[in-house]
């Protein structure tokens, strides 16, 4: 049976993850005192004490433009402690899986993008994350690194449960139209995750593993505004007494919502080579989302 290690505990991907992972083995969480990110002596000795067989790494710095002000510590979390994760992972045989993201990207590229495109992250979040794919690619392990974008989930903090905040006491609101990728739900990443970890166990098993980057975000695309209103109008079906002042959302440029952070414009990702070698097919994002309020609904 498999020792999975999931670094992070309460995050919204850890969460699912470790619903997900259970079946697959005996499934480890830890996030701070036990491991910290920040401390590479706590990721070593978390590591050899837990002795996993698979270490799925859902930890990350995610705060895009706080990150252009604390540079040293996204840099920390998001490239030097995936590096020692890995370096770990490497010397007990185990296998890598972590989480990268569609900001490694500029936006300029016309289509979706695929895995070979070249990499130009415009901010210190998308920059220390691609350092975090380029540590663990460096260490030596066998690895799975999933780009992925504008994850959200019924918990934790994210753009689905900030819209609902808003529409709780807001008549308008203005949401950018011009930025486009795909809203994925974190308890997608989760199951599409167990089923990686149980394809790779047979294809460790018998000599046919081979370490790599894939993108891994839902189906179809849309723009914030876009996820705004699918959002509200998914939240007025699945719960018509749901109680909001909202009247209308109106779409808006980039410009006109400045913030510290630049963000690509196009945030598309081509997912056809993960699906290929694993079997999977992302769910449109549309599905995802309903599935998603559903789960909201039902826990009220």
């Amino acid at each position: 049976m498999n020792r999975i290690l999931v670094v992070g505990r309460t995050g919204q991907l850890s969460w699912e993850l470790r619903r997900t992972l259970l079946p697959l083995g005996e499934v480890r969480a830890m996030e701070q005192p036990t491991l910290d990110l920040m401390q590479p002596d706590s990721i070593v000795r978390a590591v050899r004490d837990c002795r996993p067989d698979v270490i799925v790494n859902a930890a990350a710095y995610t705060a895009v433009d706080r990150a252009e002000q604390e540079r040293e510590l996204a840099f920390a979390i998001n490239a030097v402690a995936p590096g020692l994760l890995a370096q770990e992972a490497a010397k007990l045989g185990a296998l890598m899986i972590h989480y990268s993201t569609d900001y490694v990207f500029d936006g300029a590229k016309p289509g979706a993008y695929l895995e070979s495109d070249s990499p130009n992250p415009l901010n210190v979040y998308g920059a220390s994350k691609l350092a975090g794919e380029q540590a663990v690619q460096a260490s030596g392990a066998a690895h799975l690194i999933f780009r992925t974008s504008w994850v959200y989930a019924a918990r934790g903090r994210n753009f689905l449960r900030t819209m609902l905040q808003l529409a709780a006491d807001r008549e308008t609101l203005r949401v950018v139209a011009d930025q486009i990728g795909a809203p994925t739900w974190a308890r997608f990443l989760a199951e599409a995750t167990g089923q990686v970890v149980a394809h790779s166990r047979d294809e460790r098993a018998t000599d046919r593993f081979e370490s790599g980057v894939y993108h891994l975000a839902a189906g179809g695309e849309a723009s914030w505004c876009d996820f705004a209103r699918a959002i509200i109008e998914q939240t007025c079906q699945v719960a018509p007494g749901w109680p909001h002042k909202l009247k209308e959302i109106l779409p808006i440029a980039t410009e006109e919502y400045p913030l510290p952070a630049r963000r690509p414009a196009n945030s598309r990702l081509d997912c056809t080579l993960f699906t290929g070698r694993f079997g999977i097919a992302p769910a449109p994002w549309r599905d995802q989302l309903a599935l998603c309020v559903e789960e909201m609904q039902e826990a009220r």
